[in-house]
């Protein structure tokens, strides 16, 4: 099914993010995986090879996974909320996100993950309806999705390029503790 479905958006054009993008971006990881990470949209880097983080910030999140004990290949299966590189980088806008919204919804279906890491603002707004709740107040929550499966908002490794200390309760410290908690909530 998901073969079929990256296949099926190499000639997408619900938006106009198809002009300018090189490649579809359409996930990494295993499609048994009972932990998936939903992200903002690809990079430059993402959008070269045609994979999800692996650019600096998704060097940063293998660091941070193998300090979990989550194994990228094996353990985790990643998408973005929308499969084409928006232009500078810049957010997603709402109109994006929606075009892509039913790819993104067949993957979460085909993959039946457990719990759903929504990596960084973006990737939480699509699933969470508060307009008032930040990444900041809402990351290491735990919030209900369909089926079951629970939603836990983290930060994205791009922020955490910029925060560096690992002090006690720091962001990266914050991360790493929500990385575990996550590992051991796809295991009940």
């Amino acid at each position: 099914m998901l073969k079929d479905l990256k296949e099926s958006l190499n000639n997408c054009t619900r938006c106009p993010l198809a002009n300018g993008r090189n490649n579809i971006v359409f996930s990494d990881g295993s499609e048994d995986a009972r932990i998936m990470l939903i992200g903002e949209a690809p990079g430059a880097d993402e959008d070269k090879m045609g994979t999800p983080f692996v650019g600096r910030a998704g060097k940063l999140l293998n660091e941070f996974l193998e300090k979990a004990g989550i194994n990228r290949p094996k353990d985790i299966y990643i998408a973005n909320t929308v499969k084409c590189r928006p232009p500078e980088n810049r957010k997603p806008t709402r109109e994006e996100k929606t075009a892509c919204e039913g790819n993104l919804q067949k993957q979460i279906d085909a993959v039946k993950p457990k719990v759903i890491i929504l990596c960084g603002a973006t990737a939480m707004e699509s699933f969470i309806e508060d307009k008032k709740l930040t990444i900041t107040h809402a990351r290491g929550q735990v919030f209900e999705y369909k089926n079951g499966i629970k939603l836990v908002p983290v930060f994205h490794p791009s922020y955490l390029l910029r925060q560096h200390s690992v002090e006690v309760n720091s962001p990266r410290d914050l991360m790493l503790k929500d990385l575990k908690m996550i590992k051991e909530l796809a295991k009940a």
